[in-house]
C-alpha cells in the first residue's frame, strides 16, 4: 500500500511474531515549520535565525490533557492523546493521527486502512497487516506552560539524572546533567528538522563544547516509572549518550 499526503496510513508489521508498528511517517501538519535556509542534497538545514525554531507537531499533545500508555500483544507500546477532534498515536517507529469513526459501542478512529478501537480499559489497534491487543497502562498529565514557563521542549532521563529544557523565544538549551550537579546554558544550531516525519537534531553553537541532540516523535516510556511520553530523546555531550524521553509544550 503506498503512502497518501498530508495524513499517511499506518502499517502493521509481523516480524518473528512480533508487531510492529512502521510504514509510512504521519503527523503532518500542526505545528509549523520554521524558517530555514541553504538545503543540502541530504535534507539537512541550517538555522539562519536567532530565534527558537517551531518544532514538529508530533512532539505535542494537540491540545489534550494528558499521555496514555497502551501495553499491548503481540509485544508492542503504545501512546496516545486525545484532543477534541482527533486521537494521536505514537509507535515505536512514529507517529500518526486519525479521525473519529462511527462505531456501535466504544471510541473508535480511523486512518485509511488503520483503525484504534478502545472501550473502558481494553483497546484493539487493527491495520492491514495485522492487529494489536492493548490494555491501558500509565497515564500522564501533559506538561504545560503554566507548569515551565517560557519553555517549548523538556526532556529527562534517568542513571545518572538529567534534563534538557530549549526556551521558546531563544536559540539556548539549559542542560541539567549527573543528578543536577552540572548546569550549562549553551546556544545551539538546528541541523535537521523534518516535519513530517517528526524529527529534529540540534548541534553546539559553540566549537569549544560542542554535542548534539536528537528528538524523534515515536513513543517513550521514562525506565523508572513507566509515564508515557510522545518522543524520544538522545543527548551526546562531553564524551557521554544521554537517553531519556521528553515533550514539547504548546504556548
Amino acid at each position: 500500500m503506498s503512502c497518501s499526503h498530508p495524513i499517511v496510513l499506518l502499517r502493521l508489521a509481523l516480524l518473528g511474531g512480533i508487531a510492529l508498528l512502521a510504514g509510512c511517517t504521519a503527523m503532518t501538519g500542526g505545528e509549523p515549520r520554521p524558517e530555514i535556509a541553504d538545503l543540502s542534497e541530504g535534507g539537512r538545514a541550517l538555522a539562519t535565525t536567532s530565534t527558537a525554531p517551531l518544532m514538529p507537531s508530533a512532539f505535542f499533545a494537540g491540545g489534550a490533557e494528558a499521555f496514555q500508555a497502551w501495553r499491548c500483544e503481540p509485544d508492542q507500546d503504545l501512546v496516545t492523546a486525545h484532543p477534541e477532534d482527533e486521537l494521536r498515536l505514537w509507535s515505536a517507529h512514529g507517529a500518526w493521527r486519525l479521525q473519529p469513526a462511527v462505531v456501535a459501542s466504544g471510541a473508535r478512529y480511523q486512518d485509511g486502512g488503520l483503525s484504534f478501537w478502545n472501550k473502558g480499559d481494553a483497546a484493539v489497534v487493527e491495520g492491514p497487516s495485522g492487529r494489536l491487543d492493548c490494555a491501558r497502562g500509565v497515564e500522564r498529565q501533559a506538561l504545560t506552560r503554566q507548569e515551565r514557563p517560557g519553555i517549548m521542549f523538556h526532556g529527562r532521563g534517568n542513571e545518572p539524572g538529567w534534563t534538557v529544557s530549549l526556551p521558546n523565544d531563544v536559540t539556548e538549551l539549559d542542560l541539567l546533567l549527573d543528578s543536577g550537579t552540572r548546569q550549562l546554558t549553551l546556544p545551539y544550531r538546528v541541523t535537521v528538522l523534518d516535519n513530517e516525519a517528526g524529527r529534529m537534531i540540534l548541534a553546539s553553537g559553540r566549537a569549544d563544547i560542542p554535542f548534539t541532540l536528537r528528538i524523534e516523535g515515536a513513543s517513550c516510556f521514562d525506565d523508572m516509572s513507566g509515564e508515557p511520553f510522545p518522543a524520544r530523546v538522545t543527548l551526546t555531550f562531553d564524551g557521554e549518550q544521554y537517553r531519556g524521553c521528553g515533550q514539547g509544550i504548546a504556548p
